[in-house]
């Protein structure tokens, strides 16, 4: 009795494995590809990620956010193939400042020439943003990045995509308390170094 229940158990995992994988190789295949040219390099990547999730599994290394771990697993394996100290940029967006200017999401961080602490606080911090941002379900992250990122308002978002502001308020709000419970870590070692 207790080998059928192992096999269930085990048979249990695969499926549930199998489901996480269907659910984000396109979204993780295209986090790589974006940052290594070389589709095998791609395909490598990808395979070693849901490689090192099943070994996760069969270990029972217990994940919290399974997403987020994939898509630090699959950062890691590009750090490990490039061998590079550069951030990586996650979007080209743009927002507008206090005095109208348009700036870049970098213009808001710290400058990479002002030392290696700098430097370093900058990279932790694009990586982490983006890895949350990559967390978010497609909805909250569309009208986050489209509300806040490229400054566009909710009304003209309502009348674009013909959602209720209201839902796309709440869309934001769980985007942000998301944004903000997955950063809050950053934060709080920066502040207190």
């Amino acid at each position: 009795m207790a080998d059928l229940a192992s096999v269930t158990a085990m048979s249990e995992d695969d499926t549930r494995i199998s489901e996480i994988i269907a659910a984000e190789r396109s979204r993780l295949r295209s986090f790589i590809r974006r940052r290594v040219p070389d589709a095998s390099d791609v395909e490598d990547i990808l395979q070693e990620v849901f490689y090192r999730l099943v070994e996760a599994n069969r270990l029972l290394m217990p994940i919290e956010h399974v997403t987020g771990w994939l898509f630090r697993v699959a950062r890691n394996r590009i750090t490990d193939l490039f061998r590079k100290n550069e951030p990586e940029s996650f979007t080209e967006s743009t927002v507008e400042g206090e005095d109208g200017e348009m700036l870049q999401i970098e213009d808001l961080l710290p400058s990479p020439d002002a030392g290696p602490e700098a430097l370093y606080i900058r990279h932790v911090l694009l990586d982490e943003v983006e890895l949350a941002l990559e967390e978010l379900p497609d909805e909250q992250r569309d009208v986050f990045i489209a509300h806040e990122l490229e400054g566009r308002s909710f009304k003209a978002l309502s009348a674009e995509t013909g959602i209720n502001i209201n839902t796309l308020l709440s869309r934001k709000r769980y985007a942000v308390l998301h944004l903000r419970e997955r950063l809050q870590s950053i934060y709080d070692e920066f502040k207190n170094e």
